[in-house]
């Protein structure tokens, strides 16, 4: 291997490391707890209010599962904004 191609391996595994610490920290972020918090209870009230007076555990078994899928969606977007501000 000579002295350019490892040059490159080096930059290559740099990026990746850079990658892996944004990663962690937007895992841990504050903003994306609050927005997963935020966007399942959003989630929670408008589907009690769509299923006032219904006692059926499978239809009330898909409240976290919706709120998840939702955030973890559009949580895509506060990422990026996220990743903007933090540079």
């Amino acid at each position: 291997m000579d002295n350019n191609e490892l040059q490159k391996e080096i930059e290559k595994i740099k990026a990746r490391n850079k990658r892996v610490e944004l990663d962690k920290a937007w895992e841990t972020s504050w903003v994306r707890r609050i927005c997963i918090c935020i966007l399942t209870y959003i989630v929670v009230v408008i589907y009690s209010i769509m299923i006032k007076n219904v006692e059926n555990i499978f239809l009330s078994s898909l409240v976290p599962v919706i709120g998840f899928t939702l955030s973890t969606l559009s949580l895509r977007i506060v990422r990026k904004i996220w990743e903007k501000n933090r540079k």
